[in-house]
């Protein structure tokens, strides 16, 4: 059996991880010696390598980016999002672009309310979470209780908020791990700040 540490990946291997996953060839190749070749893990552990930079690059500023916009359905839905980043030179990259017309996409298609869980209004977090408790079995344990009304509040926001969405190219991954691993590739912050959708007839 191959170990990760006597495993050497193809050029092949390496090129079709990058072209997957945007990363870059040295990641691609450390990744596909970690995973022993295997396609699959090697692909996971870069998406995990992109959130892992995500999260240390979190509170940094990002006042460059794009605002994108996507149409669909001959005309009769369109998006415009605006999404930042900390340079113009990462603005201008193809792997940034790309991402941009990605998330519109997925607006376009998904109608999320929110861009984060932090954004949704107090009142409504309120609201749905009364309105959730009544479909709680009366006959369980206050805390068994609490725990299934909390799951389904993050099933929820999963349905509502843009960046716990399942992305809709790829369901395996949630848009903030699509963004993430861009991060990964690019080594900057990258931040949805807002969004519109809007439909013909809607008023």
């Amino acid at each position: 059996m191959t170990s990760a540490t006597d495993y050497k990946p193809s050029a092949g291997e390496v090129k079709r991880l990058r072209d997957d996953t945007g990363a870059g060839m040295i990641d691609c190749r450390n990744a596909l010696v970690r995973a022993a070749g295997d396609y699959d893990a090697a692909k996971r552990d870069l998406n995990e390598l992109g959130q892992s930079k995500a999260l240390k690059k979190s509170e940094r500023t990002a006042n460059e980016g794009l605002i994108g916009q996507y149409i669909h359905a001959g005309g009769k839905i369109g998006v415009l999002v605006e999404v930042n980043c900390e340079t113009d030179f990462v603005a201008r990259s193809e792997p940034f672009r790309e991402l941009v017309k990605d998330v519109a996409m997925h607006i376009a298609a998904m109608s999320p309310q929110y861009v984060s869980r932090e954004e949704v209004p107090a009142d409504v977090v309120t609201a749905q979470r009364e309105d959730l408790r009544k479909s709680v079995p009366q006959d369980k344990a206050p805390a068994i209780a609490e725990r299934i009304l909390e799951g389904k509040l993050n099933k929820w926001y999963e349905e509502h908020v843009l960046l716990e969405q399942a992305f809709v190219k790829d369901e395996a991954q949630t848009v903030a791990e699509r963004i993430g691993s861009v991060v990964g590739v690019l080594g900057e912050k990258i931040a949805v700040r807002r969004f519109a959708k809007y439909a013909l007839g809607e008023g």
